[in-house]
């Protein structure tokens, strides 16, 4: 029988289905499942305590098509806001609570950085975007991102030198914003490696330009709708767990607490569609996405890339995924692990190596923002390595 990569051609039909995923054991998925037990009790552990890792959290993780753990614990809504005088989450009555299910929609945060990356490799493969053309070929009105050269693979590598980020949420109205990003030069040598979310807002105005679609059209034209993601969508999300008792000085603006709207200030500023941030989905969704990848781009009788291109988004130092990185990716990483993070507390990690995936939804920001802790999610991925026999 010929491969998937045999009956492929692009922008055509396909003969064969990628199989679905499907709940089943770990024994079926050729995993050990007292690592897998042991996997769905941290997360139970990262929401218990009266000052918890997250405040809910939910893990989706299996191999091949096998979800083998679906686990929630602890709270989407917990506390009714933050009390900075007691640095303590004011808590609702627990009838008022709203516990977190595995199919609860969280704030991906800069999770949403691997969907604009797809959107830009899709249009790379359709010959509209150059992976090594120059912004300035697309955007000419962005004037120190054309006048320093700055190319597409810069952007999808953060190695354009723009610095992480800029203040769009104190400007004005959406003219200002633009003519910020217009006028922001590097600031950092080009090449070298510098996180930005300034990459991904510049890749969305190139991706619109280019195609005459909003980016949240063309991730729901391009990924969510063929895939069957009916969870994955940018904001508002009325069901979604709840973020951060957003208020300065430790957060950037005064918004209160925040459930269904994104949780970023400049994603929120830019109204809700942003490169960088705004996507709200459910893990199960995201294992949907992780398996797509996995199979080379294909999930069901879709196709969302090619498998070249999918192999184009992994190669060293990859294009909007991160690789092999230990910090959050544990001992998965080291051949080929592919994944991100989001600041509200979520991760993605899919290893095709051994053909596995966890997805991690959490809101660690809930009642408010505390300096990262990366090692739960590492302790996830590793207790998914262990597990592969």
């Amino acid at each position: 029988m010929p491969s998937l990569e045999q009956t492929y051609e692009p922008g055509g039909s396909r003969e064969l289905s990628a199989p679905r995923l499907r709940d089943d054991t770990p024994e079926r998925a050729g995993l050990d499942p007292e690592e897998l037990r042991l996997l769905a009790q941290e997360v139970h552990d990262l929401t218990a305590g009266d000052r918890p890792w997250a405040a809910g959290a939910v893990v989706v993780a299996g191999r091949g098509p096998v979800i083998a753990v679906a686990e929630a614990a602890g709270w989407a809504v917990r506390y009714k806001s933050y009390d900075p005088e007691k640095d303590k989450g004011v808590e609702l009555p627990r009838s008022s609570r709203v516990p977190a299910t595995v199919d609860t929609p969280f704030d991906l945060a800069s999770l949403t950085k691997l969907f604009t990356s797809v959107a830009a490799v899709q249009q790379i493969e359709r010959g509209t975007l150059g992976v090594d053309a120059r912004v300035g070929d697309y955007l000419p009105d962005f004037r120190a991102a054309a006048r320093h050269g700055i190319t597409i693979r810069e952007l999808l590598t953060h190695t354009s030198g723009l610095r992480p980020e800029l203040p769009l949420y104190d400007c004005e109205n959406d003219e200002e914003r633009l003519a910020l990003l217009q006028a922001e030069p590097p600031v950092g040598v080009p090449g070298t490696y510098t996180y930005s979310d300034l990459n991904l807002l510049l890749l969305q105005y190139v991706l619109e330009r280019i195609t005459g679609r909003t980016l949240d059209v063309l991730v729901h034209e391009g990924i969510t709708r063929p895939l069957g993601m009916t969870s994955t969508a940018f904001g508002p999300c009325p069901g979604a767990a709840a973020t951060e008792d957003q208020r300065r000085p430790w957060a950037k603006a005064d918004r209160g607490m925040l459930r269904g709207v994104v949780h970023d200030e400049n994603a929120w500023s830019l109204g809700g569609v942003a490169g960088h941030a705004g996507l709200f989905s459910t893990a199960r969704d995201l294992a949907i996405f992780a398996r797509t990848l996995l199979a080379g781009g294909s999930y069901g009788p879709a196709r969302i890339l090619g498998p070249d291109l999918v192999e184009l988004l992994f190669t060293p130092p990859g294009l909007g995924f991160a690789l092999d990185q230990p910090w959050f990716m544990g001992e998965l990483s080291g051949q080929g692990a592919a994944g991100h993070t989001g600041f509200t507390g979520t991760s993605l990690v899919l290893d095709r190596e051994t053909d596995t995936f966890v997805v991690l939804l959490a809101n660690t920001v809930h009642p408010r923002r505390r300096p990262p802790d990366n090692a739960p999610r590492a302790r996830l991925a590793t207790r998914m390595a262990r597990a592969v026999r």
